[in-house]
């Protein structure tokens, strides 16, 4: 495997994350109130009683008679001290865990005062399809006939017309949230995507103009395929897109973690049984790096070739979602190459529970990215095609944590309970940056907030992959 290389990638500017609520710590922190009440409920109620019980000792009148009977006296006040004290510095550690720990605490005390109260996201679901009604594009284009969808981001006042990715995101968030009413067609939508697709075949961002590309191409077709458009229908396009998804075709996406990572899930989708996939796990997992800085556990730069850039929890969360659906799918016994994936796979869950930054809602893992993809132009290989990204990292977080290989992985390792720590940190992250189930992008200097339908997207797909994992039956 390679080795790591620390240059500086096309990641061209960081934005800060959601500003979340009161931290999701565990009790025994290191913040002042918590080591005064460890002092107080610790040696404090020993050193109140010692010294109740010389004070009386002491001061006591000599009319008592002998000293045993002061000693008596002296010592059960200085009992009775201890245990007061011990009682309050019991009190007070439980209202620290509750400060520490508002969203436990939040959920005992609604749970106390109404027992079967629905919790708040519903309530987020539901204004997010109707904002997503409210903001369906409609359009009769002269060139594709009628489109039904919507653009890359909400709010949009020019250009209005339904793109690729817009609509395919909004198809995702359709079927998670299960089309409550006949408002919205899943089949309008999943009509307006194969209108969109190119002439020669395959699918393309705004950006990236007439010629298709294979993340765009596997995301329609990942989407179209959870749809329920037939495999023989797919199969034409997945065999474009697999064919020009090639290290001589493709250079730079073939190198880009994002892209791989995108194409992948998307393939596994449409095509769990393509021959595709195996080359592009075994290209993921050869791409991690060696981080010394978090004990030499492998994870993932923006790039899967040198140079691999900085260590990054995003694209090792991206790295870790792909290769435990490949797991699911293709197996990991069996062969050398399998194996090296399982333990890249492994290894960047480790890596993710080992942040040693805190608190796990605000830390530098959860920092949005802006990445950039720069292919050359095909009609003018001296100029080049440039696709800005932006990555939601704390919903990527969430989706690798709730990976089901990684509980495993902490199980074995014992780490439970820094896989609940971070899992709750970036959920935390997550829900603070919604409004009524939209999630926006923050703004930069003089740049209007931006709503864009992939980040709606993967929060709401976070938040409800958490609901399933912790939902248990009543009884």
């Amino acid at each position: 495997m390679s080795q790591q290389q620390l240059g500086r990638g096309p990641l061209r500017s960081r934005q800060p994350g959601p500003t979340p609520p009161a931290p999701d710590e565990e009790p025994a922190d290191d913040s002042p109130p918590a080591r005064f009440v460890g002092w107080l409920g610790g040696l404090g109620c020993l050193a109140a009683g010692y010294g109740v019980f010389q004070f009386l000792f002491s001061v006591l009148p000599g009319s008592i008679e002998g000293s045993a009977a002061r000693y008596v006296i002296a010592g059960i006040s200085g009992l009775g001290t201890s245990v007061a004290a011990w009682l309050a510095a019991a009190l007070l550690r439980a209202r620290t865990s509750a400060a520490a720990d508002p969203a436990r605490a939040t959920a005992v005390g609604t749970a106390a005062m109404a027992p079967g109260a629905p919790g708040p996201l519903p309530k987020v679901f539901a204004s997010a399809y109707e904002t997503l009604v409210d903001q369906v594009s409609v359009v009769d284009d002269p060139e594709h006939g009628r489109l039904t969808g919507w653009p890359h981001s909400l709010g949009e006042d020019s250009p209005s017309r339904p793109t690729p990715v817009g609509t395919a995101y909004g198809l995702h968030i359709m079927l998670d949230l299960g089309v409550p009413d006949g408002r919205l067609s899943t089949g309008d939508l999943v009509d307006t995507l194969w209108r969109l697709r190119l002439p020669d075949g395959g699918w393309s961002a705004r950006s990236q103009g007439s010629e298709a590309r294979p993340e765009v191409t596997a995301l329609v077709l990942g989407a179209l395929a959870r749809a329920g458009t037939s495999a023989e229908r797919l199969a034409a396009e997945v065999d474009r897109c697999t064919g020009g998804f090639t290290r001589q075709l493709d250079r730079a996406g073939m190198e880009s973690t994002h892209v791989v990572t995108t194409v992948l899930r998307g393939l596994l989708r449409a095509a769990p049984r393509s021959d595709a996939l195996p080359l592009l796990r075994e290209a993921l997992a050869d791409g991690s790096i060696s981080d010394p800085r978090r004990e030499h556990l492998r994870c993932w730069g923006y790039r899967l070739q040198p140079p691999y850039g900085r260590p990054s929890p995003l694209h090792t969360a991206q790295a870790v979602v792909a290769l435990d659906r490949a797991a699911r799918v293709l197996g990991e016994d069996g062969d050398a190459r399998a194996a090296r994936a399982r333990t890249a796979r492994e290894d960047g869950v480790r890596w993710l529970l080992s942040c040693p930054d805190a608190p796990h809602d605000t830390c530098p893992d959860l920092e949005n990215l802006h990445e950039e993809v720069r292919r050359p132009r095909t009609d003018d290989p001296s100029r080049h095609e440039v696709l800005n990204v932006r990555h939601f990292t704390a919903s990527w977080l969430v989706r690798a944590l709730l990976s089901p290989g990684a509980l495993e992985i902490a199980r074995t390792d014992g780490l439970e309970d820094e896989w609940r720590v971070r899992l709750d940190g970036a959920l935390a992250a997550v829900w603070a940056g919604q409004s009524d189930g939209i999630w926006y992008w923050g703004p930069g200097a003089g740049i209007e907030l931006r709503r864009p339908m992939w980040m709606t997207y993967q929060g709401l797909s976070a938040l409800r992959a958490h609901a399933v994992w912790m939902y248990q039956p009543g009884g």
